[in-house]
């Protein structure tokens, strides 16, 4: 038992290293000094030339007109600007949950969403066109030749509106637009609904416009914000205002496009390439995953032998919890309960969780569902004339408990508790839906960079295998180490 002990404390202090160290060496984005305001901006930066990934000088920034915009704003205001990058369709639940104070992400004031948020004046007018494959051009002259078709569209948009109201199409409303061209390439939907500002960005030999024009082609992007928050909004329109008069959106389109342009095409890379010139990007999503996997793990791990202990209790309100607990846990996808914990206990409590918290929290209340039925299988699995012989010897249930059963209970269910945290590890991957700067986020960051859909995400694949693969094997030879007394 002194080596299991010793085990845990180790297991301990590396979790409260990585707590303190990792988010120190990876922290990203600006910190508030003093009493200085600060703006925190909400976008989906895959949207180029509004805005997306670039490297520069080595460090991945995120950059276009509605960032050059959202600066300009936080300079008349005197505030400090910090840009979350999130899903499209994440951004409204985040404005209203105040983990952000504004939207610029090329979003389009629809009358749907006023009823949730306010929007500031136009800053920008764009048009809506039919992006298709090269050999299709011909068959969507108009938009009846869209009817019936497979369309994609970005899940949440304006986009999305007109697909809906093409008869008998049959839309893919996906989050980032890379993953629409991806399907279009792939030759998963006939065609692809989006802004002509940005689809000049994926327009190559293979990708190119329609002759069809959809009847509502015009569109302006506003600015989202909070309901109330009039001080804000005024502000907003001031800058807006000043920004038009002086011609200073116009350059800023202009300088975003030409940024844009300048992203290459890097097809004939091969994938050692692509890992090297992005080590820094999957280094600090290794990172924040280590960190993630460790802190659920320690705390999956308590929490599960805590419910396993209710369930196993002579209280039988203990048992009705723990029970239902487990049985709510394992019977809802863990996307959904991500989502409730990050947006759905914001807005009803207020209480905000920044998507690590969220990430964790999530991770390990799932996990200790899995590990409290584990834990039970290996109680169970112990004598009942071992709890009997400590009884008689003078023990009380919970240190014959503590001392006897629990030790050859976890050596028997070792194997399975390897396994969860190795599940853990992949199942880290969900939290990159809030933006938390995982394997999984970096991998469709390098994703948008490059235009390449394969290699970055099978160099995301093999760091999780080396990853699982590596606890694996301390897993065994742990396994091993206890096991040693079986056979004196």
């Amino acid at each position: 038992m002194k080596r299991v002990y010793r085990y845990i404390v180790m297991l301990l202090t590396t979790v409260i290293l990585l707590s303190a160290a990792v988010p120190a060496a990876l922290a990203s984005g600006t910190s508030t000094e003093g009493s200085k305001k600060v703006i925190i901006l909400g976008t989906s930066a895959e949207f180029p030339p509004y805005e997306f990934h670039k490297t520069i000088n080595g460090k991945d920034e995120i950059v276009g007109f509605d960032i050059e915009i959202a600066k300009a704003i936080a300079k008349d205001m005197g505030a400090e600007l910090q840009i979350q990058d999130m899903g499209f369709d994440s951004l409204l639940a985040a404005l209203q949950s105040k983990r952000i104070d504004l939207i610029i992400s090329g979003m389009t004031p629809t009358e749907e969403r006023r009823k949730s948020i306010d929007f500031s004046d136009p800053y920008y007018r764009a048009t809506q066109s039919i992006v298709v494959r090269k050999e299709d051009q011909d068959k969507f002259k108009t938009m009846k030749d869209l009817e019936n078709a497979k369309i994609g569209v970005q899940k949440g948009s304006i986009q999305e509106e007109i697909g809906q109201g093409i008869p008998g199409s049959k839309l893919t409303s996906i989050d980032k637009i890379p993953d629409i061209i991806m399907q279009l390439q792939t030759d998963r939907v006939d065609a692809a609904i989006m802004e002509d500002t940005v689809a000049k960005a994926y327009i190559d030999d293979e990708i190119v416009f329609a002759p069809a024009v959809p009847d509502d082609a015009v569109s302006d992007a506003a600015i989202g914000i909070r309901k109330g928050d009039t001080e804000l909004l005024n502000s907003v329109n001031q800058t807006l205002a000043r920004l038009k008069s002086e011609g200073k959106i116009d350059q800023m389109v202009q300088d975003a496009s030409n940024l844009s342009a300048g992203k290459m095409k890097e097809k004939s890379s091969n994938i050692f390439s692509v890992f090297w010139e992005y080590r820094s990007y999957y280094a600090k999503g290794v990172g924040y995953t280590l960190l993630l996997s460790a802190l659920s793990v320690f705390f999956g791990f308590i929490i599960g032998l805590i419910i396993c202990l209710f369930r196993m209790s002579n209280v039988s309100v203990l048992r009705w919890l723990a029970s239902a607990y487990v049985e709510i846990l394992r019977g809802t996808p863990m996307l959904v309960q991500l989502m409730i914990i990050h947006y759905g206990i914001a807005l009803s409590t207020g209480i905000n969780f920044t998507p690590i918290e969220s990430g964790i929290i999530t991770l390990s209340i799932n996990s200790s569902a899995y590990l409290a039925e584990i834990f039970r299988a290996g109680v169970q699995g112990v004598e009942k004339g071992q709890m009997e012989a400590a009884r008689s010897l003078g023990m009380n249930r919970g240190t014959a408990m503590r001392h006897i059963i629990l030790p050859q209970a976890l050596k028997a269910v070792l194997p399975a508790i390897g396994n969860e945290f190795v599940t853990i590890i992949k199942e880290s991957s969900i939290v990159s839906v809030i933006g938390m700067a995982e394997i999984m986020y970096q991998a469709s960051v390098v994703k948008n960079i490059t235009y390449m859909s394969f290699s970055p995400f099978l160099i995301a694949a093999a760091l999780y295998f080396i990853m699982t693969f590596i606890l694996s094997k301390l897993l065994g030879v742990w396994e091993r180490k206890l096991r040693a007394s079986d056979h004196r």
